[in-house]
């Protein structure tokens, strides 16, 4: 069996270790990225069950995401947004640096974290995602109980008042969550690995910071039932994968756009919150889809010859939605919910054990949701697969009806 390290759509010389999700390894893997999405949720199961050692991290609704550390060119602190990573790295270390390339609440926030970052002794270079600063900690009551809030993006997070970590929340200056840590002589060859030993860095009563990782993933274990039951999808999902057309699973793989073009269309559906339910219907729709996209795009040209290249273009396309192929796709469709559904199981496993109640703010008040989503990672081998609710967390981060942590109205 393939290593859970190969579970991850990466460049291992890559700073920022990328995660796609784990159902359109289908349709951008070929053969080999299929069989590994399937791996990667027996990987999950066995983690839960028991039977596996391996770690879980929890996916923090934080912004924006802050890298900080010791600048090996130079040794001095130093903290940065992703321009870290560029030919000519972006880093601030005085809050001169900070004001000269960045404005508005991103600009207070990188301020406070160069300020009280520098506290924690941190060596090398860590990335985490900012929670709160003091002036974004609220008191609310939610449901008739009283909690301490932030909300740095769509989702709220609520500690009881009174509890120990409400209170260090109060006492606080900015809030941290670290996820990732990185090494290397420099910031062109670093290399990321999941997970900070937050253990090691220095306590201050100005920075609240969480460690992303669940410690014991023991405690999380299925029972015979639940495992009974994802067993019985994944062993679904390996009878539909031996189904599909290999020839059908590579040219979507060698051909990039082709994949893009599904995952955009799926996810026009997972933004309205429509689950798919008939996968024919699903096939069809695309292709209507992807003709009235062309449609548009020709509909801009004032010239034949512009409506004709664009028109040019679908048909290329088309021709591979043949009648033999479209059996092929929508068996991949069948597949997608099967993982979809498999990974909801655990999802709903993990959510058992929250620490922190989760909410969103709609018009109406305030409603119960899950974590972002969770990162399975393998111990041995090093890799990672993303475990996301995509229907529950994409609505509340696309409507319009949830209230997000920068919005007036929060």
């Amino acid at each position: 069996m393939d290593s859970f390290k190969t579970h991850l759509n990466e460049d291992k010389n890559a700073k920022n270790l990328h995660m796609m999700h784990l159902e359109d390894q289908v349709i951008y893997g070929g053969v080999k990225g299929t069989r590994q999405a399937i791996f990667a949720l027996r990987d999950m199961r066995d983690m839960l069950s028991g039977q596996k050692k391996g770690s879980v991290s929890v996916k923090w609704d934080g912004a924006p995401a802050v890298f900080a550390g010791i600048d090996p060119t130079d040794g001095v602190f130093f903290v940065a947004k992703k321009g870290i990573f560029n030919k000519n790295p972006k880093v601030y270390k005085t809050a001169a640096d900070v004001d000269a390339d960045t404005t508005g609440d991103l600009s207070v926030k990188l301020k406070e974290a160069l300020k009280y970052l520098s506290k924690l002794g941190i060596k090398g270079v860590i990335q985490g995602d900012f929670l709160f600063s003091k002036a974004d900690v609220k008191k609310e009551k939610i449901a008739g109980d009283d909690y301490v809030t932030f909300h740095p993006n769509t989702i709220i997070y609520a500690f009881p008042e009174g509890s120990k970590p409400a209170q260090d929340v109060l006492r606080a200056k900015m809030g941290i969550v670290w996820h990732t840590t990185y090494t290397g002589a420099s910031f062109e060859t670093m290399k990321a690995s999941f997970g900070v030993n937050v253990k090691a860095l220095k306590k201050t009563p100005d920075v609240f910071q969480q460690d992303a990782m669940l410690t014991d993933v023991s405690k999380f274990a299925m029972n015979a039932k639940e495992t009974k039951q994802i067993n019985k999808d994944l062993m679904m999902a390996g009878k539909i994968f031996n189904q599909i057309s290999g020839n059908v699973l590579r040219e979507l793989e060698s051909n990039r756009p082709f994949a893009q073009l599904i995952e955009t269309f799926n996810n026009s559906h997972v933004r309205a919150g429509a689950a798919v339910k008939n996968t024919t219907k699903h096939v069809n729709l695309l292709i209507k889809w992807i003709d009235a996209r062309f449609q548009k795009e020709a509909d801009k040209r004032s010239t034949d010859k512009g409506k004709n290249a664009q028109f040019a273009k679908r048909d290329e396309i088309l021709k591979f939605f043949s009648p033999k192929n479209k059996i092929a796709l929508k068996r991949i469709f069948d597949l997608q919910k099967l993982l979809v559904l498999a990974k909801l199981k655990l999802i709903n496993t993990l959510n058992r054990f929250k620490k922190i109640k989760t909410f969103v703010k709609t018009v109406d008040g305030f409603k119960v949701t899950g974590e972002e989503g969770y990162v399975a990672i393998d111990k041995l081998g090093g890799g990672a697969v993303k475990i996301v609710d995509r229907l529950e967390f994409s609505y509340n981060n696309f409507s319009k009806d949830i209230i997000k942590g920068w919005d007036k109205a929060r």
